[in-house]
């Protein structure tokens, strides 16, 4: 390499990167409240917000996947059967995968929408 030099081949010189400080945009109470909301999702406190804390930070925000609700509902409590379960997952408003309650809630309070409706 430093006979490259020594033929007076010259070099690129990178581009430096310029550090950036994002919380300077920010001040104090909104730094503090993101710590905050950080602790709160990493359940096991390891400093990392890993699969296990999304899965239940989702699931305490009522997101639940459908094949985690079926274990619910036909292990815990009044247990559903397989039969029961299958008909509430045919109206049960169902995503990706993910039973999403708050619709699950407006269809208990108002009903189900019409196609219309939509």
């Amino acid at each position: 390499m430093s006979s490259r030099k020594a033929k007076g081949k010259t070099t690129k010189k990178r581009a430096q990167r310029a550090t950036s400080n994002v919380f300077a945009m920010f001040d104090q109470a909104q730094i503090q409240e993101f710590k905050e909301a950080f602790n709160m999702i990493d359940q096991n406190k390891d400093g990392l917000i890993d699969k296990e804390d999304l899965h239940d930070m989702l699931a305490s925000l009522g997101v639940i996947h459908e094949d985690r609700l079926r274990e619910l509902l036909t292990t815990m409590g009044d247990r559903f059967s397989d039969e029961d379960v299958d008909e509430i997952f045919r109206e049960a408003p169902i995503k990706s995968g993910n039973f999403d309650y708050i619709e699950f809630t407006r269809i208990l309070k108002h009903g189900k929408k019409d196609k219309d409706d939509d």
